[in-house]
């Protein structure tokens, strides 16, 4: 089994999503000794937005690229290569303003390409990133489950569907800011679901 971990966080020290994404990586690993983890930690090495220099180099057929747009299209080339390679993807993601990180819509954008990773057909986009189990480790400062505030969880649901990925779990650690009581029941709550996976 070939995990790839992302770490979407902002922080490169002291994330609770990473904390969580960590331990469903070790849970997975615990139950198939033998898995693989990839990890690409978005916070120390993030990917580039996709601008007009991003567009231009992805829309130049590849043998009339320049040196500089073919690094850029490079770096988009690896992150396609390593969720190809996975079998299970485990996503840290820490809600920001009502949303995800620009650090993972960066990596979703980076990792979306037509005809490599979804096509459309006459009946429609099709995903081909196909097979995959995902886990979504959620945290947030307030509570935002199942209400009309809670945008991270449709989108990722959304897009990562139209990539292919339809089987996705998602693990809530909520209230975080809410008092060191709420903190550590929701993470604790978190925990005890993590050790349920795989079981």
């Amino acid at each position: 089994m070939n995990i790839l971990q992302i770490n979407a966080s902002a922080k490169r020290q002291g994330s609770e999503s990473t904390r969580l994404a960590n331990a469903i990586t070790g849970r997975l690993r615990a139950a198939d000794p033998s898995a693989e983890v990839v990890t690409r930690d978005l916070a120390s090495a993030p990917m580039p937005v996709l601008d007009d220099a991003a567009l231009g180099a992805l829309f130049t057929p590849a043998a009339e690229r320049s040196a500089e747009q073919a690094a850029r299209v490079a770096l988009d080339d690896a992150a396609i290569a390593e969720i190809q390679a996975a079998d299970v993807m485990v996503l840290g993601v820490p809600m920001y303003n009502f949303g995800v990180p620009a650090q993972l819509k960066n990596w979703i954008d980076a990792i979306s390409r037509a005809q490599v990773t979804f096509r459309y057909t006459e009946k429609g986009p099709q995903g081909l990133l196909l097979g995959k189990k995902v886990y979504v480790a959620l945290t947030r400062g307030g509570r935002y489950r199942d209400t009309p505030a809670d945008s991270q969880v449709p989108y990722l649901k959304t897009v990562l569907a139209f990539l292919g990925m339809d089987d996705v779990q998602f693990v809530y650690a909520e209230g975080l800011a809410m008092g060191a009581d709420v903190a550590a029941e929701a993470l604790a709550s978190a925990g005890r679901e993590i050790e349920q996976l795989a079981a």
